[in-house]
């Protein structure tokens, strides 16, 4: 499956951006969807993640509370809803994806459980 994230760009700390990450190339909900993120010196971190039908969500502690996951498997889309960004949350955000039986109840937060990664979008926040 081939993964194309958008909707990065400059917002002003306490601003929102929607990212979305559109697959193709595969049966979409047959896919645990999720996001990561790599600020410049730092490792690549999780930051969310969406069961195949939707029904259920993980985030990191870093964004919970500020950040939805969401998915349209009619659109083979997910989306990341950012709100009250913060300089910390400034990094290239990545979607990944990682097929799964529909029985499977895990949530993935590491990267190494991903199969297909996404070439990432660019969130800058300014002060």
């Amino acid at each position: 499956v081939q993964l194309q994230a958008s909707g990065g760009g400059l917002v002003q700390a306490g601003g929102s951006l929607r990212l979305s990450c559109v697959a193709s190339g595969g049966t979409f909900s047959r896919y645990y969807m999720g996001w990561f993120r790599r600020a410049p010196g730092k490792d690549r971190e999780f930051v969310a993640g969406i069961r195949n039908s939707g029904d259920s969500t993980s985030y990191a502690d870093s964004v919970k509370a500020r950040f939805t996951i969401s998915r349209d498997n009619t659109r083979n889309t997910v989306y990341l809803q950012v709100n009250s960004l913060k300089a910390e949350d400034a990094a290239v955000y990545y979607c990944a994806a990682k097929r799964l039986i529909l029985t499977d109840v895990r949530h993935l937060s590491t990267a190494f459980q991903y199969d297909y990664w996404g070439q990432g979008t660019q969130v800058t926040v300014s002060s």
